[in-house]
């Protein structure tokens, strides 16, 4: 069973200071974030290791968002708005964080 709470430590590795975090997935850094921003990178990788990954990350972290995929095409819920990723990457601002 996929656990949602932690990051999962096979291939991945995650590194914290000062607020700020990176979950990196084999070689990409798959979330990163600070206190103005929340960058997610499939790094072309649209697998569901990757959105599982990104999902703990936000779930451990606190970080508020919930990747999820409808007909082949990624989504991200994130302060109740649904943005589809247009590309490798999907950048969520932290306003009020």
């Amino acid at each position: 069973m996929e656990r949602y709470n932690t990051v999962c430590a096979h291939k991945t590795n995650v590194m914290l200071t000062n607020g700020m975090g990176t979950v990196i997935y084999h070689s990409t850094p798959v979330v990163h974030w600070d206190k103005d921003k929340i960058v997610l990178d499939t790094g072309g990788w649209f697998t569901k290791t990757t959105k599982l990954r990104m999902n703990q990350a936000s779930n451990q972290y606190g970080l508020g968002y919930s990747v999820y995929q409808k007909a082949h095409q990624w989504y991200v819920e994130y302060r109740g708005q649904v943005r589809a990723f247009d590309g490798m990457m999907l950048t969520l601002e932290r306003e009020g964080a």
